[in-house]
């Protein structure tokens, strides 16, 4: 039987950390590709992209491969203007990180033809996956999104300082784009009941603020965003424990994309495949395949089957269907695990087509993906999280009956 009493922290970092930062700019680019095969009429489901960024210094990287209609020109043009719309939305207008001023690299080629013929749609009936790989989905019943509270609540925080600061609402507006938080959530029973310790580091524009001054800005929102009666006068508070923080984003420290996985799932709650998220295109199941496994994870929460349940699904390149899948629903099971792994291949086609029909992922959803989590999200109507959807608890219950 696992613990019913302890501590857990997750942590979640804004979007204006240097790896947020990078991250945004490799979704930007995804999003950039498929617009312009739309655009231009042609299938964005030919749309292949692995693009990788690094910030530094006014400095950005754009690397990776890429498969477009576009020229090299073209391009260069385009993915260099994409960059720069990404750090000016998330506010960067400092000297040592500026959306105007910054030298921007585009280093991006033609995708592998090695790569492509095993998953390509025109020259294989069955399409295989991007690469080898296991995933992971996740979901409990601790938030209305079934996500874990911890990185829930640690990525709340940072969501709501950041809409504050870009409204420039009061005293908002005088933090930066780079912060972290991390919460330490104390459970009861197996259920979470309040916080015992709030960490936030975050940004400040105006070098006389000191860390008192900035907690005075930023609890009143970090209060509003806990539930209720979670934080008391044992909660112990540390912002900005080191004091000054004026530096930030990749002036302070150099970024880079996927560098940042576990604030992207499940804040360590859960299992995590290993492989990043942005800057790719739906073939690779290291992001189609985990949007995939939450899905089906929060669906089975959603069912009552189960109060919480991790499942894996695992790949090989070039080849279509996955070569298992694994249920474990943490012993708070209604159905057989075994009867249940069965189930899910027939309630969605988890090949990675299927994955990407289904899901409707050949669109230009991600950008919005890259901060704040990838899961726990509300479902948009152009189509973003779609994964977050529980339109599949009908066919489940009636598959497991």
């Amino acid at each position: 039987m696992s613990r019913q009493n302890y501590l857990f922290t997750s942590e979640s970092v804004s979007e204006g950390h240097p790896d947020k930062v990078c991250d945004r700019i490799s979704d930007e680019i995804v999003d950039l590709f498929f617009k312009e095969a739309i655009k231009a009429g042609h299938d964005p489901a030919q749309v292949r992209v692995a693009a990788e960024t690094l910030a530094t210094t006014n400095r950005i990287v754009v690397a990776g491969e890429v498969r477009t209609h576009l020229d090299e020109k073209q391009i260069k043009s385009k993915v260099k203007s994409a960059a720069r719309k990404a750090v000016r939305n998330i506010g960067y207008e400092q000297d040592g990180f500026h959306w105007k001023k910054a030298k921007i690299d585009v280093l991006l080629h033609p995708q592998s033809a090695d790569i492509a013929q095993g998953v390509d749609e025109a020259s294989n009936k069955d399409v295989g996956a991007g690469d080898q790989g296991i995933m992971f989905g996740y979901a409990c019943r601790e938030t209305p999104e079934l996500l874990p509270a911890p990185i829930y609540y640690a990525h709340k925080i940072l969501e709501v300082l950041a809409k504050a600061r870009h409204a420039g609402e009061g005293a908002a507006a005088k933090l930066g784009p780079d912060a972290k938080s991390q919460v330490t959530i104390k459970y009861e029973n197996g259920k979470p009941v309040g916080v015992t310790q709030i960490v936030l580091s975050t940004q400040h524009l105006d070098e006389k603020l000191s860390s008192a001054d900035v907690r005075k800005i930023v609890e009143p929102y970090i209060r509003q965003t806990l539930p209720d009666g979670w934080i008391s006068k044992d909660t112990a508070w540390h912002v900005n424990p080191t004091g000054k923080f004026v530096i930030g984003g990749p002036d302070g420290d150099a970024g880079l994309t996927g560098r940042k996985i576990i604030v992207d799932t499940y804040g360590g709650a859960a299992p995590h495949g290993g492989g990043a998220f942005s800057g790719k295109d739906p073939t690779k199941v290291d992001r189609s395949a985990a949007y995939a496994a939450r899905y089906l994870a929060k669906n089975v929460v959603a069912a009552k089957l189960a109060d919480r349940c991790t499942i894996q699904l695992s790949y090989a390149i070039g080849v279509a269907k996955p070569l298992s899948i694994y249920v474990d629903l943490h012993g708070t099971g209604k159905v057989d695990e075994a009867k249940l792994e069965g189930v899910l291949s027939e309630v969605m086609d988890l090949t990675p087509r299927g994955i990407r029909t289904h899901l409707a992922l050949n669109k230009p959803i991600y950008a919005k993906s890259a901060a704040y989590g990838h899961f726990g999200r509300k479902a948009g109507r152009d189509g973003s999280f779609s994964w977050e959807k529980t339109d599949l608890v009908d066919a489940l219950k009636k598959a497991v009956a």
